[in-house]
């Protein structure tokens, strides 16, 4: 049987909806940013880390297919471990990346924060489309928040091309991934302040890592491919 617990107002400790729904759309917006936000920096990233053509293309890639590869597995550990927590780690996880990421002395180093990049996105961006649905249960306000949300995400790719190149030209390449830093540390104390955990347990069930892995591979497959 389906254990389902839920968080009224009230039992959120006073949080605003309003503040819930601004701040999982604002995790949202990085995620997506982030898809393309790199597009722009790409000659500057290439002369900074001697990168090859093709190895430069690893930098979006490994984002892409990091993130894709694991959003399912997001989705369903948010269910099971709790979306407050799981919402928390992916925020965490983001952050830690993208300032290790603006870090990277090496054309491995970023590859490797994008990879960890794309991974936290994965955690996070269910994690916030699962906090915004249980705390948004009228069918009108639901739709609202969606809608809201949705837009936001698509503003977060429509944007990434513009701010890339803003922050490119006048902080350097670096700062595309650093300012994330002071949003993610932002999610990170509102998070913890107006979120309370979540959760929906089925049994047993537990998480498909091996399926997420198989995915994962068999998008590696299907890019080394193309």
């Amino acid at each position: 049987m389906a254990v389902n617990r839920t968080a009224s107002g009230a039992e959120r400790g006073g949080g605003s909806d309003g503040l819930i729904l601004a701040l999982v759309c604002l995790a949202q917006f990085m995620v997506v940013l982030d898809v393309s936000i790199v597009n722009v920096a790409s000659p500057s990233i290439r002369h900074d880390l001697s990168f090859s053509q093709a190895g430069l293309q690893w930098v979006v890639n490994a984002y892409t297919l990091a993130f894709a590869g694991f959003l399912l597995l997001g989705g369903r550990a948010a269910d099971l471990y709790g979306r407050r927590r799981i919402f928390l780690l992916g925020m965490g996880l983001f952050t830690a990346a993208s300032l290790a990421g603006g870090l990277a002395q090496s054309q491995g180093m970023l590859i490797a924060a994008r990879t960890a990049q794309g991974l936290g996105g994965a955690i996070l961006s269910p994690a916030t489309l699962t906090i915004l649905t249980t705390t948004f249960t009228d069918g009108r306000r639901r739709f609202r928040a969606l809608g809201m949300w949705s837009a936001v995400a698509g503003a977060g790719g429509a944007a990434g091309s513009l701010l890339g190149g803003v922050l490119t030209d006048f902080a350097g390449w670096r700062w595309i991934l650093f300012i994330n830093v002071p949003i993610g540390l932002l999610g990170l104390v509102a998070g913890r302040a107006l979120l309370v955990d979540t959760r929906e347990e089925r049994g047993r069930s537990s998480l498909d890592a091996p399926g997420a892995l198989r995915e994962l591979a068999e998008r590696l497959a299907a890019r080394a491919a193309a």
